[in-house]
């Protein structure tokens, strides 16, 4: 992973930034003893990517720590190997058959909350319940069952690889043209779809930190450098992003609600930053959990994108619609910009039954509001009790929770498993908890309380 405390401005200058660092590519190399993943308690995670400055500055000569998706790896300088802007800090680990990109072998792989029955077999416990990936925890509408069920006699056809009926539902949904709008295998896929239309090897990425795994596996896949940015008070300092924006850079990833510290930002707080960024670069606002935050904050689509055609929203089926299985996304954008992002649409990416799902969802989508409302309202219930017996939390506008743990994260994490709650650990920061019923809920208050009593 490369890291710089600036960067080199057109001219070949140093240009200062405050608090802003770029990652790079990763390689890692085995733990040392007290990180090693048979030594560290069960469940817990060995990747993150962490912009901690004092820990990047104490650390980066003699084995650093750095936090990618939700966990931490070990990585050590190698010798000779140097990036343009620093030390590689690279060790492979075996040889594989063929010539595997470096951009590759490095990535961390991506992992997924743990379910329950692995939390239950790994604890020898039973009951267990799963709070740890954002999901819905009430079932998909009838509609939307039965939809499914008749397209599944159907999968020996292929799909319609542009999703028409879907675009069109969902322009109409926001009152947009059909060209305004693609669908993709989830929110996530289409982020993946923006990296590969438009970032190459070298550019730079600007976001919040920490904020959604996802963004810096898909900055080190391109071989690109992330720029990340510093939370305040686990929200965005939107001046910052825009001042970390440089001729290099390519994408801004904002994610609101933030995932996984849970506040979200205003269109006007946005509009304010994207006046100071230049029209060549895609601003993305990620909304993955838009139908959980208060319309006060405002609607992008509506209140941004007349104004400014480089910002991009994406939106996902997955989680107040509840067809995380299923995996839909959509965003809404200028058309050239669709244009350019359809061009990488993997073919079918969307298969039949996700589309008949998802269709019958936005049509129905009515019927989705009393269980949204329902998440909403077990969210403050949460945020209230946790508050009353002492927790001090940011405020969260998703349907999850985050408890800024540091140091103690890890050992609180596995004390909650063994109680059969299962969260997600971002190791030495915290932990983020979904919402879930008033029952599971209820249940992960009381192991909470139990683990710290």
């Amino acid at each position: 992973m490369v890291i710089g405390s600036g960067a080199a401005d057109a001219d070949g200058g140093q240009r200062n930034r405050t608090r802003t660092y770029r990652l790079g590519a990763l390689q890692t190399e085995q733990q040392d003893k007290a990180w090693d993943q048979d030594e560290a308690p069960t469940g817990t995670d060995h990747r993150a990517v962490d912009t901690d400055d004092a820990r990047k500055h104490e650390q980066a000569s003699n084995g650093q720590r750095i936090h990618g998706p939700e966990s931490g790896t070990r990585v050590r300088a190698q010798r000779g190997a140097r990036s343009p802007e620093g030390v590689i800090l690279a060790v492979m680990s075996a040889e594989s058959p063929g010539a595997v990109r470096p951009a590759v072998s490095q990535l961390p792989a991506y992992r997924p909350g743990k379910g329950a029955a692995q939390a239950e077999a790994e604890h020898g416990i039973t009951d267990a319940i799963k709070l740890a990936s954002n999901e819905n925890p009430y079932a998909p509408i009838p509609h939307v069952v039965d939809a499914i069920a008749a397209a599944a006699v159907e999968v020996n056809r292929y799909s319609d690889h542009r999703a028409g009926e879907l675009r069109s539902a969902i322009a109409e949904w926001h009152g947009v043209g059909d060209d305004h709008v693609t669908v993709g295998c989830g929110s996530v896929g289409l982020i993946q779809q923006l990296f590969l239309t438009y970032v190459d090897p070298g550019d730079e990425v600007v976001t919040p930190w920490r904020s959604f795994e996802v963004y810096p596996i898909d900055t080190m896949l391109m071989g690109a450098q992330l720029v990340p940015v510093p939370l305040v008070d686990g929200a965005f300092d939107l001046d910052a992003v825009a001042d970390a924006v440089t001729e290099r850079t390519k994408l801004v990833l904002i994610a609101t609600p933030n995932n996984p510290t849970g506040p979200a930002v205003s269109t006007d707080a946005l509009r304010a930053m994207l006046a100071q960024i230049p029209r060549r670069v895609i601003v993305l606002i990620d909304e993955a959990y838009r139908e959980f935050v208060d319309p006060s904050f405002g609607d992008p689509v509506h209140d941004l994108l007349p104004d400014f055609p480089n910002v991009v929203v994406s939106r996902s089926m997955s989680k107040a619609y509840g067809l995380a299985g299923l995996r839909v996304g959509y965003l809404v954008a200028d058309p050239a910009v669709v244009t350019e992002v359809d061009k990488t649409l993997l073919p079918f990416a969307v298969n039949l039954v996700a589309q008949a799902g998802a269709l019958a969802a936005v049509r129905h989508r009515a019927e989705y509001q009393p269980k949204i409302d329902m998440i909403i309202s077990e969210r403050e219930r949460v945020v209230s009790e946790l508050e009353a017996a002492g927790w001090q939390l940011f405020p969260t506008q998703a349907n999850f929770v985050y408890l800024e743990l540091g140091d103690r994260t890890d050992g609180i994490y596995v004390e909650l498993e063994r109680r059969g709650v299962v969260t997600r650990p971002f190791a030495g920061e915290g932990i983020r908890i979904t919402i879930g019923t008033p029952a599971e809920n209820d249940r992960f208050l009381a192991a909470l309380a139990d683990v710290i009593s």
